[in-house]
């Protein structure tokens, strides 16, 4: 079987360096065979004491193994258990939970063989595994922040309830307010439970063929009582266009972005729902989605950030979410293949693109 090479490997595991050492190494005990010979061979040993001689050339033997032995010791130290060695050391910081670890190369002269990319590899690995740890911890703060919230709410009316001296209309009041933030609480745990199978790749895409024109619209109608409410224009400009996905999978992304379409725009706004087709080299197709609102629009910081667990770029709504959903789209146009893209201006409304595949 034919191995392929990495394209980042451009030097041998043993440099010249090496093999000069392995090359004195021989020369020393090619030397030291040398002069054993001419002091045998003047001294007229080799033919008046026979077993003297043997003796001799026996303890040659073993001087000759002892030194080959320490040769291959030295350079087997030198370019395969220094580095291991200093992978091990690493790896051991590692386990006991420090991902600051780095490991320098060993070569000097900028090129790299198999135990270089080796590093680069470890390097890559424990800078992946801080920032996995860094999101954990974000992630365990945030949803703390986030379920005490509605918790202290239910808390606070419940305990309200129980005044018997209350007015009809106040009961009815507080009670409204702990189902919406049960509602508020049940839909965050929906979200975050989605959001971890997305990740551990616990669902996984059952493709069928299905019109994805038809799917958008039904997605768009569920939302037509909420646009209808703000006095939204809504506008759709669907190409009919058929596409082999998992469709419970996309309803989550068309769900978020009409749900966040309507949510930031503001009455008397509007909302355009396109689907197009754009073909590209070698016969390649793709749908591009997109949703483009009238809305409050984000500027450049929260574009950049838009897309991570429980960020909120707009204080004023976040009632009305939990910071969830865009995170949830993008990690489903992931898994799915697609990409997604946002193009918004501060205060002039935001347009999402999804692009799949077809």
């Amino acid at each position: 079987m034919k191995r392929n090479k990495d394209p980042r490997i451009n030097a041998g595991y043993m440099s010249i360096k090496d093999y000069l050492i392995m090359l004195l190494t021989l020369s020393a005990i090619n030397g030291f065979h040398m002069w054993i010979y001419q002091v045998l061979g003047q001294s007229g040993l080799m033919e008046t004491n026979i077993r003297l001689t043997i003796n001799l050339l026996m303890l040659y033997i073993m001087i000759t193994a002892a030194v080959f032995l320490t040769g291959i010791a030295i350079v087997r130290h030198v370019i395969w258990n220094r580095p291991m060695r200093t992978i091990s050391e690493a790896a051991k910081k590692i386990t006991m939970g420090d991902f600051s670890v780095r490991i320098s190369p060993s070569r000097r002269d900028g090129k790299k063989d198999f135990v270089e990319v080796m590093f680069d590899d470890f390097n890559i690995m424990a800078k992946e595994l801080a920032a996995i740890e860094t999101l954990k911890n974000d992630f365990i703060a945030n949803v703390s922040h986030e379920i005490k919230t509605p918790l202290s709410v239910i808390q606070s009316y419940a305990t309200a309830l129980q005044k018997e001296n209350l007015q009809a209309e106040e009961r009815r009041e507080y009670t409204a307010t702990i189902v919406e933030a049960t509602q508020r609480l049940t839909a965050m745990v929906a979200n975050i439970l989605k959001l971890n199978k997305l990740e551990n790749q616990e669902i996984l895409p059952k493709a069928d063929f299905f019109e994805l024109s038809e799917q958008l619209r039904q997605c768009a109608v569920a939302f037509e009582e909420r646009w209808d409410q703000k006095n939204i224009d809504f506008e759709a400009d669907l190409d009919e266009v058929n596409v082999c996905y998992d469709g419970s999978m996309l309803e989550i992304v068309w769900n978020n972005l009409l749900s966040n379409a309507v949510k930031f725009t503001n009455p008397g706004g509007k909302i355009i729902l396109s689907l197009k087709i754009q073909n590209a080299p070698e016969s390649e197709s793709f749908a591009v989605i997109s949703v483009t609102d009238t809305g409050i629009g984000m500027t450049k910081d929260t574009q950049k950030r838009i897309f991570d667990k429980f960020f909120q770029g707009d204080t004023s709504h976040a009632q009305e979410g939990n910071g969830l959903g865009l995170a949830l789209v993008k990690k489903t146009v992931d898994l799915l293949g697609g990409t997604i893209t946002v193009d918004s201006e501060n205060g002039y409304g935001t347009t999402f693109s999804v692009c799949l595949k077809v």
